[in-house]
């Protein structure tokens, strides 16, 4: 067999291993060093095993991945983002749909200070829902509304999904953060125009909650999401201000939370803990991942299969908008059975030669992947978001109904991908201005 019909072979191996559902991080691996030992021999391969995962997990810029994701984990378990709900239903609750929109502000903010998808659905999923449904709301729309929302998480900074693609596409950090902002913030717009607009329609979707907050309830509610706001300004301020670097901003984030929660004296011992394990948990399968998706560019780039890709699409004259919405359906297909960040550092090695020959800007392209994934979060049959929102409501409602809630922010998030493909100054303005 030639080298570029082994790493065809590698690659349906992967496809056949997942369907089995062996883990992405260990599928990844077991095949590359398969199919280099194939190529290069056991000399070589082992060579490889013993210097690429080290040199990979030992880059710096890898360390802000722990930090963001502690300064989350300590922020749930301290309860600092309680406040976000009630600060958006005191200002939006006169609104059609009020409890609903609320719901995306609150997620929005939420993810300025994970970044994670899951965890924003969780979160919200266990103070929204609850209120929705006491006050009428459809099923449907009130599942649906968060399951949707958290998806937010994966575009607002700190991205986890953003600040590995950078390490991975050696695109500057700062640089995808602050693109990330428009998208994020025109995601949670054409959620909430879609949710007013479905409800001005259909009143019986979501009664009118009466609930007039006066003006002391609403600066109070401004007053009690001080923690939220802080963390944000510190964190980001500082580092669009350039007094530190994206990597050592995860580091200040974690401990801006941990000294806050401090303040605050609402993180215990058992929580600290369950935040710290938390984070050694996601990080370690994080890096399971990447190291796997790092030995598969090394096996693919001997297989000459990343060469023969690239000139494969680029000699039949692709244009840019077409080879992005074929990568759109194919980021799409996976959604519907792998997790994003498994999806993502399976896809770059291939994807990243050919979107780098054809002339698209690196960071348009993060954003647009990222944009992709959020989708595939809510898509069934294996939306985890959606599974996430099942777990919190339990009977009270069927997958089935939470997935026709989200149908529609579906809808929502394709126009915001034609937003974003007609108009790609909406992702690269903000990060022109960094230069």
């Amino acid at each position: 067999m030639s080298d570029l019909g082994l790493s065809f072979a590698g690659l349906a191996a992967i496809v056949v291993l997942l369907i089995l559902r062996v883990p992405v991080g260990v599928t990844l691996a077991i095949v590359s060093l398969v199919g280099i030992y194939q190529i290069v021999g056991v000399g070589t391969m082992w060579g490889i095993l013993s210097t690429v995962p080290y040199d990979f997990v030992a880059h710096w810029s890898l360390s802000s991945i722990p930090m963001f994701l502690l300064m989350g984990y300590v922020c749930y378990h301290a309860n600092l983002t309680e406040g976000l709900f009630r600060l958006a239903r005191a200002w939006l609750s006169w609104m059609p749909g009020g409890l609903a929109v609320a719901s995306v502000g609150a997620a929005a903010g939420f993810s300025a200070v994970t970044g994670s998808s899951l965890a924003c659905a969780a979160a919200m999923g266990r103070i929204a829902v609850p209120q929705m449904l006491k006050n009428g709301y459809d099923k449907g729309l009130a599942a649906g509304t968060v399951a949707a929302a958290g998806t937010i998480g994966s575009m607002i900074p700190p991205s986890i999904l953003l600040l590995l693609y950078g390490i991975f596409a050696e695109v500057p950090i700062s640089a995808l953060f602050i693109a990330g902002i428009i998208p994020g913030a025109l995601t949670a717009l054409n959620y909430c125009l879609m949710i007013v607009g479905r409800v001005v329609i259909t009143p019986s979707l979501a009664p009118r909650v009466v609930d007039d907050a006066i003006w002391s309830e609403r600066i109070g509610a401004i007053k009690e999401t001080w923690p939220v706001i802080a963390l944000v300004i510190g964190v980001f301020g500082g580092m669009f201000a350039g007094i530190f670097s994206p990597v050592e901003a995860g580091a200040v984030g974690a401990g801006l939370s941990c000294i806050i929660a401090l303040l605050r004296r609402s993180l215990d011992w058992n929580g600290f803990k369950a935040a710290v394990t938390e984070t050694m948990t996601s990080t370690a399968a994080i890096f399971v991942i990447a190291i796997g998706a790092n030995l598969l560019t090394r096996f693919l780039a001997l297989a000459g299969f990343t060469d023969w890709m690239s000139d494969t699409v680029l000699g039949g004259e692709m244009d840019q908008l077409t080879l992005m919405l074929g990568m759109m359906l194919i980021f799409l297909f996976l959604g519907m059975f792998l997790d994003p960040i498994g999806i993502m550092l399976l896809t770059l090695p291939i994807f990243l030669p050919i979107v780098e020959g054809a002339g698209i800007s690196l960071i348009l392209f993060g954003i647009l992947m990222t944009k992709y994934l959020e989708v595939g979060l809510i898509t069934p049959p294996v939306g985890l978001n959606v599974f996430v929102i099942k777990g919190i409501v339990g009977d009270q409602m069927r997958t089935e109904t939470i997935f026709k809630g989200v149908l529609w922010f579906i809808v929502a998030d394709f126009v915001t991908i034609a937003l974003l493909l007609a108009f790609p100054q909406l992702t690269l303005y903000l990060p022109s201005l960094l230069n």
